[in-house]
């Protein structure tokens, strides 16, 4: 197995807190399910930095950024029994690593953390 990408980001919970109040903002960045986790979370500032941290490092995992067709909203992050978070893996998703890295199979890894201030992801795509 070999790993075809890594990205890490760290987002500062302030920038998104000033955003999160912004419908429009949540509704471009954020997938249905994870609005719908959200009202399981008491903080709702670093639920969505960890999150938008998350995305940008996919993002960069794939070595593209948010470009080709790639949006925000495009990757979701959920979190299974356990509260480990991962990426909940689209059709969409799925063409664009396989396409980018001339994959059939692969796995996606994902670590967030956060602090009072920042929140930070972590990201890594493993050839199967």
């Amino acid at each position: 197995m070999k790993i075809l990408g890594i990205g890490v980001d760290i987002v500062k919970n302030k920038r998104i807190a000033s955003l999160i109040n912004n419908k429009r903002f949540i509704s471009r960045t954020f997938g249905k399910n994870e609005i719908k986790f959200l009202k399981k979370n008491t903080n709702k500032t670093n639920f969505f930095s960890k999150r938008f941290a998350a995305k940008e490092a996919l993002a960069k995992s794939i070595g593209t950024g948010f470009r080709n067709n790639l949006n925000l909203k495009d990757i979701e992050i959920l979190n299974n029994k356990q509260g480990k978070p991962f990426y909940n893996n689209s059709k969409k998703i799925d063409t664009i690593i396989k396409k980018k890295f001339k994959i059939k199979n692969y796995n996606l890894f994902l670590s967030i953390s956060d602090e009072n201030e920042y929140s930070i992801a972590f990201a890594i795509i493993q050839n199967k």
